[in-house]
């Protein structure tokens, strides 16, 4: 069943390691039920500003919330701890997917049901987590770590959606995978995006397939958004766009 989403709110954030500033003033917006590119080469401070939203690295500035919009609440993330952020319906799928290889399939499907939303659905997620990833079925007993890149990356998204998430930010989803699969993995995305009417924030240095199923999009460059795309046919033609991604 679709879930409702709020829209979430990233406001003049920044943030760094020590005295390394990476994120400048940074501000986007993902409305509900939208798909919002976060591009960007490497080092420019996609999983930095992912990793923000989600409490896992503190601002030093700015502020990042969810608004419920027509007189809804609006709810602060910032200086939440990381496992409150998630009881709020927000969801990682982390760079290099972060599983426990030593555990099967289903055990690690299972740990993605540790929210409180999600504990009492963790039976008919797990049912459509394994309908909708038919490699998972299959492996169910596998250990994690025994898996190809591309099964684990799918086990990492089916992770996430057992939590019963709102939200689902995604970091670099098509790192060490090879083109074919890539382009499964962003099909595989948009997909489980209709099925539960998620809204999703991805960070990808792969420009071609994080816009073919993108509403819009950001450009990170040195920590700041250089560029904001209003619609897809709006990145594919940036300047910015073609500079750092077509050689033109």
């Amino acid at each position: 069943m679709p879930i409702s989403a709020p829209k979430l709110v990233v406001d003049d954030l920044s943030a760094g390691y020590g005295a390394v500033r990476v994120l400048d003033s940074v501000s986007l917006t993902v409305a509900p039920g939208e798909t919002v590119a976060l591009l960007g080469t490497s080092g420019n401070g996609k999983s930095t500003l992912i990793n923000s939203i989600m409490g896992l690295v503190r601002p030093s500035g700015g502020a990042v919330y969810l608004d419920g919009g027509d007189g809804g609440a609006r709810t602060a993330l910032t200086g939440l701890r990381t496992e409150a952020i998630a009881d709020l319906g927000l969801a990682l799928v982390p760079e290099g997917r972060r599983l426990f290889p030593k555990s099967t399939v289903e055990e690690n499907l299972l740990l993605g049901a540790y929210r409180r939303d999600a504990r009492g659905l963790r039976h008919d997620r797990m049912a459509e987590c394994l309908d909708a990833f038919p490699a998972l079925k299959q492996r169910r007993r596998q250990l994690a770590g025994s898996m190809s890149g591309g099964e684990q990356q799918m086990l990492a998204l089916a992770r996430a959606l057992m939590s019963a998430p709102r939200i689902l930010l995604i970091d670099e989803p098509s790192v060490g995978l090879a083109p074919i699969l890539v382009a499964r993995m962003i099909d595989t995305i948009a997909s489980v995006k209709e099925r539960y009417g998620l809204s999703v924030l991805m960070a990808e240095q792969n420009f071609h397939q994080a816009v073919r199923i993108s509403d819009r999009g950001y450009v990170l460059v040195h920590g700041q958004i250089a560029f904001e795309g209003r619609t897809a046919d709006e990145l594919r033609n940036s300047e910015l766009v073609k500079t750092y991604y077509l050689g033109t």
